[in-house]
């Protein structure tokens, strides 16, 4: 899905560029600014932006070299879509790319020839237009505890409740925005990008939601003790 509201399709016969970056993990829904520097990506998103404007983005294994010297890259990715670019005089980009879907590498193409970035043979992950109406009190809660509840001593509380609360936003799309609003670390988010299945997402979230609140309220009754000099919590 686009930002105005177009559906978005991914020709998975073909293949995709494949963009590896080490700890960031795009997520569907998310908008990911980049500085394009580098000459494999920078012939990359040239290419992409003379085809369907889409690239895998991909999360490269720790410290682990395939025989070439190329990095080596986790299964699933989320195929993003440039959805705006600026050309800069020397040839660099700076480019936003929305993440569409999550998808699995099939085959993986290493640079060949005069294409100097990878590609990948892809197949989606889950299915996009999955109905998540059940999951309406989990968006409650998460709602209330925005709101009321030690999630709101968040600094993106209040611009994440107003999404939280419109009815129009379907709940799978409001757990995406959780995924990427709330959730910073770089190894939960990429099994919320592996897992295919709604409910198991669900239950991720709501899992480490409930941690991080048990987290800000402990915070805050540290604060609230007169503890002696050099003591706290953590």
């Amino acid at each position: 899905m686009s930002s105005d509201g177009q559906a978005i399709s991914v020709n998975f016969a073909r293949e995709i560029p494949v963009f590896a970056l080490d700890a960031v993990v795009l997520l569907p829904q998310q908008v990911l600014p980049l500085h394009i520097f580098e000459p494999r990506y920078i012939q990359m998103v040239e290419h992409a932006l003379d085809g369907s404007g889409q690239i895998a983005m991909a999360v490269v294994c720790d410290n682990v070299q395939d025989l070439s010297g190329d990095p080596l890259i986790k299964p699933a990715v989320c195929i993003g879509q440039i959805v705006q670019h600026e050309s800069l005089p020397d040839g660099r980009f700076n480019v936003l790319i929305q993440g569409i879907c999550r998808a699995t590498i099939v085959e993986d193409h290493l640079p060949s020839g005069d294409r100097l970035y990878r590609q990948a043979i892809l197949e989606p992950v889950g299915e996009p237009n999955q109905d998540a109406g059940h999951l309406h009190q989990l968006r409650h809660w998460i709602e209330s505890e925005l709101a009321d509840g030690s999630l709101q001593n968040l600094t993106v509380a209040e611009h994440v409740i107003e999404y939280v609360r419109n009815e129009e936003v379907p709940n799978i799309a409001v757990l995406e925005l959780i995924s990427f609003a709330l959730l910073s670390d770089h190894r939960l988010r990429y099994r919320l990008l592996a897992e295919g299945d709604v409910d198991r997402r669900a239950e991720l979230i709501e899992r480490e939601l409930h941690s991080l609140a048990d987290l800000i309220r402990m915070a805050e009754d540290q604060r609230a003790e007169e503890w002696p000099k050099g003591c706290a919590w953590n």
